[in-house]
């Protein structure tokens, strides 16, 4: 699909989630404009419940009237649609596109759930769900850097790429967790390269612009329920 054939593009979603940020930073980086509706997620829209009535879930990208759930499968849209770089997944090589799909689908699979384990115990459970997510993040460490890392800042190199925008946009809430359970998720001296990859991504111009848009975004959303 061309990018000149492109020409109406909505995000519905929420400030507070990761998975939208993902989408949000992936748009940005790629030079896509692009309206935006706040979801509340105790009260969906209608709009959000017709274009998604399997998962009802955000985010969700509407692009020419054509609606794309679910996070990963729309940052690969979004770089199948916009050829132009920054590329998340290589050009001209199959087995590094293969190998970030994998490691993409790892964060979702086995990251992500013990997040929501984590937020949700206490105690013993709490530590051992804390323990076995750092076990992961080193499996996926040790995987980043034996069959994807290159010189550069981030895992593609040069440019911020998939596992890049999937773990940069991930981090803030993954130190704020830490902070808020008592845990320790992520450390330097484990994952060094995990996380100067995160730091770089995060200290990109066009990622601060768009963090301080949804801090934005989400303050007008808070005073506006407030009003009602």
């Amino acid at each position: 699909m061309a990018e000149h054939q492109l020409k109406e593009v909505k995000l519905h979603g929420s400030a507070t989630s990761g998975f939208c940020m993902m989408v949000h930073y992936a748009l940005k980086l790629k030079g896509i404009a692009y309206d935006y509706s706040e979801e509340d997620l105790k009260n969906k829209s209608e709009a959000l419940l017709h274009l998604n009535p399997v998962h009802k879930k955000v985010p969700h990208l509407i692009v020419d009237g054509k609606p794309i759930a679910e996070s990963f499968v729309i940052l690969q849209f979004i770089d199948d649609a916009w050829q132009n770089p920054p590329y998340l997944l290589p050009q001209n090589d199959p087995f590094k596109r293969t190998k970030l799909r994998f490691w993409g689908d790892f964060v979702y699979q086995k990251l992500v759930p013990l997040t929501y384990a984590i937020r949700s115990s206490e105690g013993y459970a709490k530590k051992k769900a804390a323990e076995e997510f750092m076990a992961h993040l080193i499996t996926m460490e040790n995987g980043v850097r034996e069959e994807l890392w290159s010189e550069g800042p981030f895992v593609n190199g040069d440019e911020p790429g998939l596992l890049d925008v999937i773990m940069g946009s991930c981090y803030r809430g993954l130190r704020y967790l830490e902070d808020a359970q008592g845990v320790k998720l992520v450390e330097k001296e484990k994952t060094p390269l995990l996380c100067s990859s995160m730091d770089a991504f995060l200290e990109l111009d066009a990622i601060k612009e768009r963090t301080i848009y949804l801090q934005e975004c989400m303050q007008a959303f808070k005073e506006r329920k407030s009003k009602a």
